[in-house]
């Protein structure tokens, strides 16, 4: 698993000498479910802590941070939709050269 979090290959990119992706992800998900993560994760910050590791001086929540706006489940502006499907050629006279043509 460090493996995989520490290269961010996909699952199915992992070598074969770890054992089949599946059964990875099923570890780590089965970790995540029953609390294992957190409790590491909890120890670690309490040992860091207590050997004054960590400067609390600083703390940012990304709760208040904007998403660019592209990014999924951004607000969409609009509700415009298309009259016709886009395989459908415009009209003549909808076009530059159409309204060109009809002056």
């Amino acid at each position: 698993m460090r493996f995989r979090v520490r290269t961010g290959l996909p699952w199915r990119g992992m070598p074969e000498e770890y054992g089949p992706w599946g059964r990875a992800y099923d570890l780590l998900r089965r970790r995540q479910r029953n609390g294992t993560w957190q409790r590491i994760f909890t120890q670690l910050q309490a040992q860091a802590e207590a050997e004054d590791l960590i400067a609390w001086d600083l703390n940012i929540d990304s709760t208040i941070c904007r998403a660019h706006q592209h990014a999924p489940g951004a607000r969409k502006r609009g509700t415009c939709r298309r009259s016709r499907p886009a395989a459908s050629p415009p009209s003549p006279t909808t076009t530059a050269s159409g309204a060109r043509a009809a002056a």
